[in-house]
């Protein structure tokens, strides 16, 4: 069976923590698509505006391997979205994966999916997802089971790294951070 990831984009989305992993992920061959809450484009935190594969209708009859979720501003209107927590939910279980960047591990705190997990997250979310009954590590990367969360933009390539071994192994995934030059 095909692998297929979603990574779900709201706007104000933090533009490195999605494009770089998406780049990432399709250098290690993981059929990654994007979904946009509203309308087929959403507008970066930073003004970088990308066109959606897909919208977030499509998605919630989707079933994923995967669901990727970015920080930054937009991380509210996931939190917001109840078609956000249902396609969350659907994840929940044997095999399939969610993983949450920056600020975003707070929308799976906000769903009650965080406790008793570890985790890491932007400085400045430790509270909410302690609040969520959550380990808050501080570490660039964590990955808890099928769940996989990372501190922020500047650990985006390591996090889309860490989602390469899930999905197709570390071999593939030491692969491209060879191709990355890291």
């Amino acid at each position: 069976m095909e692998q297929k990831v979603a990574m779900i984009l709201a706007d104000g989305f933090e533009e490195i923590e999605a494009i770089a992993v998406i780049d990432v992920l399709r250098r290690a061959d993981v059929n990654v698509k994007t979904y946009s809450l509203k309308g087929k484009i959403v507008h970066g935190a930073h003004g970088i505006n990308i066109e959606a594969d897909e919208s977030m209708e499509t998605a919630i009859n989707e079933n994923f391997t995967m669901v990727i979720l970015p920080g930054g501003p937009g991380v509210q209107a996931l939190k917001d979205d109840a078609r956000v927590g249902a396609l969350l939910e659907k994840q929940i279980g044997k095999d399939k994966y969610v993983a949450a960047i920056c600020a975003a591990p707070t929308v799976l705190a906000e769903y009650g999916m965080l406790k008793g997990r570890s985790v890491t997250g932007y400085p400045g979310t430790e509270d909410k997802l302690r609040a969520a009954e959550a380990t808050y590590t501080g570490s660039k990367v964590v990955v808890d089971e099928h769940l996989i969360t990372s501190r922020g933009p500047g650990t985006a390539i390591e996090f889309g790294l860490e989602i390469v071994t899930a999905l197709k192994g570390a071999a593939q995934s030491e692969w491209v951070r060879e191709k990355l030059s890291l």
